[in-house]
């Protein structure tokens, strides 16, 4: 937004700032429990983010909304709407992605154990922090912009009475207006939206552009079952380097020179010995 006054962009960077704290979280209680990290844990954070930020669009999603279905449009009503509609969805997706990892830590390997301890872990941190810090920082947001303060400096905006650099910096144009307030139609009216409600929306919903989608589901799903029965176990070290490194050409020689006396056995001799 070009408001000054409705920007979000704390609101945003507190949103992945809650995704971190999860991270922080879940592996401070690991390390504190004497679960061992493991250089694949260090690809978690990746994960967390991603579910965390989607969390958060969910979550700023529902409050835009919000003010068009609450009741009252007090800050109490507000986010108890939001909750009613976000929670839910964050909550079914939390709870797939933690049982998914906790299953995973069945697995045999200690390094896969590992990481999907620390994993599952640090989303339900995320889930706990997005329903907690994330909503309250929702909801002093919310008094900011009633306030009628700037988003950086959080001071009262003065409408009319500076320069137009003053007015394009804390207004967000020239005009000598007053900034847009918070209502529910400026809330609702997002270009995304307005897309998906009265074009996107439409379209899909045609007889002949749905019997479309279930004929490509239909294919997407075939092709997906004969990819799985085409799969094989074991990798080829040679897709894990680059093009240009010397890796390719020593796996090439090894095949080439090597491959006919079979896999290596090592032996390990723990007793003293007179090797020479």
């Amino acid at each position: 937004r070009l408001s000054c006054v409705r920007n979000n962009v704390w609101l945003a960077c507190c949103g992945v700032l809650s995704s971190g704290l999860a991270v922080l979280s879940s592996f401070g209680l690991m390390l504190y429990c004497g679960v061992p990290f493991v250089a694949t844990v260090a690809n978690a954070p990746f994960l967390i983010l991603g579910v965390g930020v989607d969390d958060m669009f969910i979550m700023i999603a529902s409050w835009e909304q919000s003010s068009r279905k609450a009741e009252k449009s007090d800050t109490k009503s507000r986010l108890a709407e939001t909750y009613r509609e976000a929670a839910l969805s964050v909550t079914i997706t939390t709870l797939t992605d933690v049982l998914a990892f906790f299953i995973g830590t069945w697995t045999a390997f200690p390094s896969v154990r590992s990481f999907c301890l620390y994993t599952g872990t640090a989303f339900v941190f995320c889930y706990v922090y997005v329903i907690t810090f994330f909503g309250a920082v929702i909801a002093l947001n919310h008094k900011r912009v009633k306030g009628n303060r700037h988003w950086i400096t959080c001071m009262q905006v003065e409408v009319g009475k500076k320069s137009c650099l003053y007015n394009a910096c804390c207004i967000g144009s020239c005009a000598r207006e007053s900034p847009e307030p918070e209502t529910s139609e400026t809330e609702s009216e997002h270009p995304m939206s307005i897309f998906f409600q009265k074009y996107y929306g439409p379209f899909l919903t045609g007889r002949w552009i749905k019997l479309l989608v279930v004929l490509l589901y239909g294919a997407y799903l075939g092709g997906s079952i004969y990819g799985c029965t085409q799969m094989r176990e074991g990798i080829d070290l040679r897709n894990l380097a680059n093009d240009d490194s010397y890796v390719i050409a020593y796996y090439d020689d090894d095949d080439r020179y090597f491959s006919e006396y079979g896999p290596r056995v090592m032996v390990v001799v723990t007793g003293s010995v007179q090797y020479w």
